[in-house]
């Protein structure tokens, strides 16, 4: 393998995607509209991000936390404590909110509103842990090429959010050039460049007849600690790639049942997910890993 590891952690909580909030076919239309109506518990998130937190210690991982901003007013304490162990704080959005249509990949709000939103998401976060945040994470992974000019403009450095995959496509262009290792988009869209600064940090997939996603969350869920693994020690040949998860991924808590479209979404979590992180973590023990913001390009 000649490639480094970023181990990425998604800090968002169960409201936050989109079959409850802020897509075009959530239960709320927005996290605000969430917090107006809702009346039972809503933080399932701080007892495994502790939990997420003491594991990275033990296999001595330095980590990227891509944090969804509101999460700073909602959580007292708890992104702080993400950046007392060191490890590297970027934007998953404001509320998590959808920027293209899961269907049509249409913008589903303009430049100026995306970079205005996400603007006051980075100062939120560079208010809490003091240092410049230049990472992005889209959430649930739609981003449109548009979305890295704004990003740019605005001061990041880099995105991490598309995922090169014969099953979907959560983006605006083809990704007929885009491998598992970092690249330079080209202004405007998604497909590989080489006169620009931006770096993207495509995610990690398994490739055999089809190129079966491997960098972690849902499919380490659903599809087993194997295939991920695989899927990582595959795309470390190809060069740099990224492990993902979410805290949510290892709580014991059932979470609400409320949601549109994706009733089987949290089945399989828990200890079992858990084990399945730690396994991957150990086979991949001594492979070179770094948080983003250390990646030679960044510096």
């Amino acid at each position: 393998m000649r490639g480094s590891l970023s181990v990425t952690v998604d800090i968002e909580d169960w409201y936050h995607i989109p079959s409850v909030c802020s897509s075009p076919y959530s239960v709320y239309r927005s996290v605000n509209e969430f917090f107006q109506k809702w009346e039972g518990r809503y933080d399932f998130l701080t007892e495994p991000t502790k939990k997420v937190l003491d594991i990275l210690d033990e296999f001595k991982v330095t980590a990227t936390f891509f944090v969804v901003a509101d999460t700073v007013k909602h959580y007292p304490g708890l992104v702080e404590s993400i950046v007392e162990r060191g490890h590297e704080l970027a934007c998953h959005g404001l509320h998590h909110a959808c920027k293209i249509d899961p269907n049509t990949k249409e913008r589903l709000m303009s430049a100026e509103e995306f970079e205005q939103r996400t603007l006051l998401a980075k100062r939120i976060l560079e208010k809490t842990s003091g240092e410049r945040v230049i990472g992005y994470r889209a959430p649930s992974a739609f981003v449109g090429g548009w979305m890295l000019d704004s990003l740019e403009s605005i001061g990041f450095k880099y995105d991490s959010s598309v995922s090169v995959n014969s099953l979907y496509n959560k983006t605006d262009s083809s990704l007929k050039t885009v491998s598992s290792f970092p690249y330079h988009p080209l202004k405007s869209g998604l497909e590989a460049g080489d006169d620009r600064s931006f770096v993207e940090f495509p995610w990690a997939y398994y490739q055999n007849v089809l190129r079966i996603p491997a960098s972690g969350g849902p499919i380490l869920r659903f599809l087993g600690a194997p295939l991920v693994l695989n899927g990582l020690i595959q795309s470390l040949k190809r060069g740099h790639t990224i492990f993902y998860f979410h805290p949510l991924d290892i709580s014991c808590t059932k979470f609400p049942s409320i949601g549109n479209n994706r009733p089987f979404y949290w089945c399989i979590k828990g200890n079992l997910v858990e084990g399945r992180i730690r396994y991957i973590l150990k086979n991949l023990n001594n492979v070179e890993k770094m948080c983003l913001r250390d990646y030679p390009e960044m510096l």
